[in-house]
């Protein structure tokens, strides 16, 4: 599903990744775990292609078949809007929608007529526990529900992967435990796969694989 090749990326003379190579099999539940600085979400943020690799010679990055570097910026937005799905620490809904509306927003972009899209939401806000939070605003919400509403935003789509950086580094425990299960149950579900940096311990041995992040790049 994801293969990264001679991946690097320099900060100015930094080099923050030093020649990654990484292949994920479809419906992994992969963990990336490692100190501060390593390089963990930069590498998460060249995967997602929401940053550039540096175009070393041999480095190449596919995901779901497609080589990363063939596409124009047109074409890998489209790419990332309707194949990929992204959750982040801070769960960036925006206040001034409901949960219905933030989480149509994706399927809005790629084109989706507005009632397949509100109908997508409300089954997948329903699977997620909140079919009761349809019409709450982000600010009515606990940081556990604004959580579960942005994996249903990152889900509208129907993405082939979902990139995850410290999802449940906001939440408190029980939340975070449920919302590690639910990637469990979202993968057996829907077969997604699942590329998450985190720094819960008990999350990462959960995992199908947890790889390690040391000094831009990853211990075999």
């Amino acid at each position: 599903m994801i293969k990264a090749t001679k991946i690097h990326k320099y900060y100015g003379e930094l080099e923050v990744l030093k020649g990654v190579d990484l292949h994920i099999k479809k419906g992994e539940v992969v963990a990336i775990v490692g100190p501060s600085g390593a390089g963990k979400t930069t590498l998460l943020q060249i995967l997602g292609t929401l940053d550039n690799k540096e175009k070393h010679s041999g480095s190449k990055l596919t995901i779901n078949g497609i080589e990363s570097d063939t596409l124009s910026e047109k074409e890998l937005a489209k790419f990332r809007n309707e194949t990929l799905g992204f959750i982040f620490q801070f769960h960036q809904l925006l206040p001034e929608f409901s949960a219905l509306e933030n989480v149509c927003i994706p399927a809005f972009i790629k084109g989706t007529p507005k009632k397949e899209a509100e109908a997508k939401a409300q089954e997948l806000l329903s699977f997620l526990g909140l079919s009761h939070r349809v019409n709450h605003k982000p600010n009515e919400m606990s940081g556990g529900e604004q959580q579960r509403v942005a994996v249903a935003r990152a889900l509208i789509n129907n993405p082939k992967v979902i990139y995850a950086d410290e999802p449940s580094g906001n939440l408190d425990s029980e939340s975070a435990n449920n919302l590690h299960q639910l990637f469990f149950d979202l993968r057996d579900k829907f077969g997604q796969t699942f590329v998450i940096v985190t720094h819960n311990n008990e999350f990462a041995a959960m995992a199908d694989r947890k790889l390690m992040m040391r000094d831009g790049d990853l211990e075999l």
